[in-house]
């Protein structure tokens, strides 16, 4: 059969930019954490990297309006980009909370928490790189689990996490402010799974 479509990669290359954004703000937020207090930097290229991907974000969402034919369902194009977009707007979010919440140091589960992010966004990026090449979902199958079982873990590690904060050894202050941290990286690790789920959709209605 002879494919008619025109093969425009550019949303290709703007999904595939959008990922490595998610990418390297979860690396300068686990880096900023295990630097703990020295953070300024690593708090500025998180900041420079939300910048960037609301640039492409915009920049896809621009063209998805202009463009006739693209290469899968319009809504799914959007609900692909805003899904990575919400991830590094979610880790801007967080990073900005450290020096306002003036934290007296890093809680070790929230550095587990931070690994974790990475693991999930790298295989997040790592499958939005095969739609380049392929609509079977055998063929990113793998990477979907991988994001999936990622999530999991963060959910356990998250409900552990509180379990400490509300067994009354520690302050209430310092509660509620690892109370919101915690939610957040829990959230940004969700939209990782988030974006798996569209992935998903997209290769079985494209297949």
């Amino acid at each position: 059969m002879i494919n008619l479509l025109p093969k425009d990669t550019v949303f290709f290359d703007l999904f595939e930019g959008l990922s490595r954004h998610a990418v390297s703000s979860a690396e300068h937020l686990r880096k900023m954490v295990k630097s703990f207090p020295d953070i300024d930097a690593h708090l500025h290229r998180i900041r420079d990297e939300e910048h960037a991907a609301d640039e492409l974000a915009h920049t896809a969402l621009d063209r998805l309006d202009r463009t006739f034919i693209t290469p899968f369902d319009r809504e799914d194009i959007h609900e692909l980009v805003g899904g990575l977009d919400d991830i590094v707007d979610g880790i801007d979010a967080l990073a900005k909370r450290f020096p306002l919440f003036h934290l007296k140091g890093v809680e070790p589960s929230f550095v587990r928490q931070a690994d974790l992010l990475v693991e999930a966004t790298i295989a997040v990026s790592e499958a939005v790189h095969r739609l380049r090449r392929s609509r079977k979902l055998s063929e990113l199958s793998d990477k979907l689990i991988e994001i999936h079982h990622k999530e999991s873990i963060g959910d356990d590690n998250h409900h552990a996490a509180l379990s400490h904060l509300f067994d009354g050894s520690v302050e209430a202050l310092e509660v509620m402010k690892w109370k919101e941290l915690y939610d957040y990286i829990e959230d940004a690790i969700d939209g990782c799974e988030d974006v798996g789920n569209t992935l998903e959709r997209i290769v079985l209605k494209n297949g």
